[in-house]
């Protein structure tokens, strides 16, 4: 590109040079010609007046009177009728001279000749001059050229560097402008991609995050239950029991990964449903009884039965199986799922007999990355996600003892 706007500016000055320079050079050569011509003329007149001059006195005419109006280099010859030819200076050689011929009223002739070497020389200087302006102006077009490839070059190349690291996976955008309209419009465009890139990797980053965190619990909850169906397998009730329970499990696995799935792609997709709370709550309580009791711990209930919740069911488990899953790694003693009323709405709480949520976390836990232990961080940000995408609320209701809301839609069947 650098060559092709070198080669294009150099043609145009070349053009230019060639345009102009050859019809002055032409101009300029015809007016020194015409001026020494002109010159050569003039010095005739001049001689044939003094001619006259001394021929009306009677006055003889000789070479001395007229001798100061011979320049060097000219000739000047006379011719009287009836007296001899006078002449002054040294005749030029060559063909090529300037000449002038005046004839006066008694028949004299004044004849002036000059040699061309004075306008040759001169004509040659001033091509010299222009020859010299016109490299000149060659040469500085050049520079100008290089300087303009340069600074249109580097930032088409900086664009191709933001280009080839969107390409590569870095899609930082790089607020570079260059003064240039359709440059600056193209690094425009490429920043805007580069931020719609940067929050797309985000989102399937957070997605990928969110999807792993959110499966381990249902993934422990229905290894533990195959391994009792294994350890259980001469009692074909209890195996069929356990396997019912498993099913739910890989049922509730596919509702987890199909919600996520919906929330990322539009957090106010409209799934809410009346549904049965208190089926919610049982499901949590076999889910979570055997790891209750391998941890010698307790998930007690509280509050009212028979309530109708508006929401997504598969949503409030997993949300519900997040905050009993906090209580576990981070409470103590007994777990208390509370359900009371609140207004238009139904408040389920779980709390533990921990040491609470530190006073320098605070409603800090369900920001991304933010945890008391070496936990993800993730859980509560994603269940606070969930809780909101479904029409409901998470809540952080008391530090000590630690106790967490979720708020639902009350159904007015109720």
């Amino acid at each position: 590109m650098k060559r092709r706007m070198i080669n294009s500016l150099l043609g145009v000055v070349l053009v230019v040079v060639v345009v102009f320079c050859v019809p002055l050079a032409l101009v300029e050569k015809r007016t020194i010609v015409n001026s020494a011509q002109d010159r050569v003329d003039a010095a005739a007149v001049r001689v044939l007046a003094l001619v006259e001059s001394r021929l009306a006195a009677g006055e003889p005419v000789t070479g001395r009177a007229f001798e100061s109006q011979v320049t060097e280099g000219s000739y000047v010859e006379v011719q009287v009728p009836g007296q001899p030819v006078v002449s002054a200076g040294e005749r030029p050689a060559g063909n090529h001279l300037l000449k002038a011929v005046e004839r006066g009223n008694s028949g004299e002739t004044v004849t002036v000749e000059q040699s061309r070497e004075d306008v040759d020389h001169e004509i040659a200087n001033n091509l010299l001059l222009l020859g010299v302006v016109a490299l000149l102006a060659v040469q500085a077009a050049v520079a100008l050229a290089v300087w303009q490839a340069k600074r249109l070059a580097r930032p088409l190349t900086d664009l191709a560097e933001t280009a080839e690291r969107l390409g590569s996976g870095d899609p930082r955008p790089r607020d570079r402008r260059y003064g240039v309209p359709e440059l600056d419009r193209v690094a425009e465009v490429l920043d805007t991609s580069a931020e719609r890139i940067a929050r797309m990797l985000t989102a399937e980053r957070r997605l990928a995050a969110d999807a792993s965190h959110q499966l381990r619990t249902p993934l422990t909850a229905l290894s533990m239950r195959l391994e009792e169906i294994t350890a259980l397998a001469e009692e074909p009730e209890t195996v069929k029991e356990e396997a019912t329970i498993a099913l739910q499990q890989v049922e509730r696995l596919t509702d987890v990964v199909q919600r996520l799935l919906t929330t990322q792609r539009d957090p106010r997709s409209p799934t809410a449903v009346a549904f049965d709370l208190d089926e919610v709550i049982k499901q949590q309580v076999e889910e979570w009884g055997p790891t209750l009791r391998e941890q010698g711990r307790v998930l007690s209930l509280e509050g009212l039965h028979g309530v109708t919740a508006v929401g997504t069911p598969g949503t409030v488990a997993q949300v519900l199986a997040t905050l009993i899953e906090n209580s576990l790694m981070h409470g103590a003693g007994t777990i208390t799922l509370r359900i009371r009323p609140s207004g238009t709405s139904v408040v389920v709480e779980v709390q533990d007999q921990g040491a609470g949520v530190p006073p320098d976390l605070g409603n800090r836990v369900f920001e991304r990355a933010v945890s008391g232990r070496n936990s993800t961080g993730i859980g509560l940000a994603v269940a606070r996600d969930l809780a909101e995408a479904d029409g409901g609320r998470l809540e952080l209701l008391s530090l000590k003892p630690a106790v967490f809301a979720l708020f639902l839609g009350r159904s007015h069947q109720d």
